[in-house]
């Protein structure tokens, strides 16, 4: 069996060694014919009655979910059930069955292809991974209606000996799928799609299961019962990999376990450099129901709370309404459950990050441009009374903890004066009807726009705190789009002009006594850690899997020496010589 390799996108980190489990998705299979006239009726009830079969085989699941389960499991079952409630699903095959004459299986395919081109047309990534949701759903019908079953191997028993742990090449599994291996010895997951904000990457992160997507042409390639390696760092896999590389990724594997089992140790340890310099590590998180990760990964608080997660999933009346308000009492409800669940700790709640690129309807037209379109805070000041409800939603949340408000995407002077007097009118409204908030609420901005780090001073006059939002930072400077495969190389942190603009913002926001976070990817990138604090950055913010790995990178670190080099590199404009001295910085 030749020995191959393939590259993906690392969604979830770690390295698994295993057998290969093939997963054949049943649109592959599909039959297209025309159903005569008086069978058009018999064919919609055997759609309807696929449907309901799949409804009821995800409420099954739902009440089987083990104790442990990650709560992220639940939320998306209940986000797939939605979908199939959704008439997008539900009915508009239904109308294709009556009007084409198609047999049930053509017409879903059909519906899912249209609405699959639909949402490819949305800017934003979080957004557009949501097509793979529609479509694991719409497979699960498909295999109902084909009498065919997900191909998982029987549990194993208490008389299996150490049987070979199993990976699972797919083109794609839902995380409802991934729930049902969960007994078979399952250690890893490989697929064609999927990118790193799609619902089986979080599961997989919050399971801890090494994980590469997006790989294309993997569940073509590999074959049933191969040897795979997934190296979840790379995103790299290995499909039958020679004796000696074997062993050499069996080698690394322990190292890793053993370096996990050491990190669990600095759960209770201070973040502090070896010459004493403290640091804050927050965590970023998406629901209410990741703080418990973020405490027992050690998060002194939370310094992104990206809000939109609570718009999305909430059913309506098509799958345009993927992004619908909740009311300000839903709102608060979870803001609440947020800033109580972190026992104090601050809690910093991103407002609505949504407009052209993640709009109400991704079903409608969208700007030629979205990214540079109405969106963030551009939307929520064009809708006033929607900004409105989350700005006192937010206010009444922080009667019960440490709250501050973070504002994206800002650029203008103007934008910062609107979005400060909403919220003194929000104040107003809540005095008014005698509701309790903390009026000391810290208000502070993104920065994540070019203009905004090249004109800082209009920011420090008027905000409490700064977040540098690094992803967009660098897409909009270099003026690329990362999750656009043509143009992804030449995504780079370490390009001169990115590491000039943030070492700019955290020093000009702690020379006026601002506090600087950076909470996008590059502040969990253990490779980044000292570069960052030889910047001067004292506030990371990340996934709480990543944080215990940054802090034993702080305190390894010793910030005189690392202060030295980092002004080195900054004064550099040649990108081979950048990235040979941050490497070096790991041996300081």
């Amino acid at each position: 069996m030749a020995s191959f390799t393939l590259h993906g996108i690392p969604v979830s980190r770690g390295i698994s060694i295993g057998r290969a489990h093939l997963l054949t998705p049943a649109a592959l299979d599909v039959k297209h014919y025309l159903v005569p006239v008086e069978q058009v009726e018999a064919e919609v009830k055997r759609l309807q009655h696929a449907i309901a079969e799949v409804h009821r085989g995800l409420q099954a699941l739902w009440t089987e979910l083990p104790k442990d389960a990650p709560t992220e499991l639940g939320a998306f079952i209940d986000v797939h059930a939605l979908i199939l409630s959704d008439p997008m699903i539900s009915e508009a095959p239904l109308d294709i069955i009556r009007t084409r004459h198609y047999n049930a299986e053509w017409a879903l395919v059909t519906q899912i292809d249209e609405l699959s081109a639909q949402f490819d047309e949305i800017e934003d990534e979080y957004l557009r991974e949501r097509k793979h949701d529609i479509q694991q759903v719409a497979e699960r019908v498909l295999k109902v209606l084909m009498g065919t079953a997900l191909d998982i191997p029987p549990p194993l028993t208490d008389d299996d000996h150490a049987p070979p742990q199993m990976i699972v090449v797919a083109h794609d599994i839902s995380p409802a799928d991934m729930l049902a291996f969960r007994d078979r010895s399952f250690i890893g997951f490989v697929t064609d799609v999927g990118g790193q904000n799609s619902h089986t990457a979080i599961v997989a992160r919050s399971l801890d299961i090494p994980a590469v997507v997006g790989m294309s042409q993997a569940s073509r390639l590999v074959e049933q019962d191969d040897w795979v390696i997934i190296d979840g760092d790379a995103g790299v896999v290995i499909c039958n990999p020679s004796q000696l590389v074997l062993e050499q990724y069996r080698a690394r594997q322990a190292t890793l376990i053993k370096a996990r089992k050491r990190l669990l140790k600095l759960k209770k340890t201070p973040a502090v450099t070896k010459d004493g310099t403290p640091v804050t590590l927050l965590a970023n998180i998406e629901l209410p129901d990741d703080c418990p990760a973020a405490l027992e990964a050690g998060a002194m608080g939370v310094g992104l709370f990206r809000s939109e997660f609570l718009f999305m999933g909430r059913g309506g009346s098509g799958l345009g309404s993927a992004l619908r308000i909740p009311s300000e009492d839903e709102q608060f409800e979870q803001y609440r459950k947020a800033v109580v669940a972190m026992k104090g700790r601050p809690v910093t709640i991103r407002t609505l990050d949504v407009g052209a690129d993640k709009p109400l309807d991704p079903t409608e037209h969208t700007a030629l441009n979205p990214a540079l379109g109405l969106r963030a805070i551009r939307y929520c000041l064009a809708e006033p009374q929607l900004f409105l409800t989350q700005l006192r939603a937010i206010l009444r949340a922080s009667a019960f903890g440490k709250v501050r408000i973070l504002i994206p995407m800002l650029a203008h002077a103007f934008e910062i004066d609107q979005t400060l007097s909403m919220i003194e009118q929000a104040k107003a409204q809540l005095r008014e009807e005698g509701v309790k908030y903390d009026p000391g609420v810290e208000v502070g901005a993104m920065i994540e726009i070019p203009a905004a780090a090249l004109a800082l001073p209009m920011f420090v006059k008027r905000m409490n705190f700064l977040s540098i939002g690094t992803n967009d930072l660098i897409q909009y400077t270099l003026a690329i789009d990362r999750v656009d495969y043509e143009v992804a190389h030449l995504y780079n942190p370490l390009h001169p002009a990115v590491l000039m603009l943030i070492a700019q913002t955290i020093a000009i926001g702690q020379k006026a006594g601002l506090d600087v976070a950076v909470c996008g990817e590059m502040a969990g990138d253990t490779k980044l850690t000292r570069l960052l604090l030889g910047m001067g950055l004292r506030e990371f913010s990340m996934h709480p899997a990543q944080l215990l790995s940054v802090k034993q990178e702080i305190l390894n670190s010793d910030l005189s020496a690392i202060t030295t080099r980092t002004r080195r590199i900054l004064r550099s404009v040649e990108p081979n010589e950048i990235a040979a001295a941050v490497e070096q910085l790991q041996s300081l």
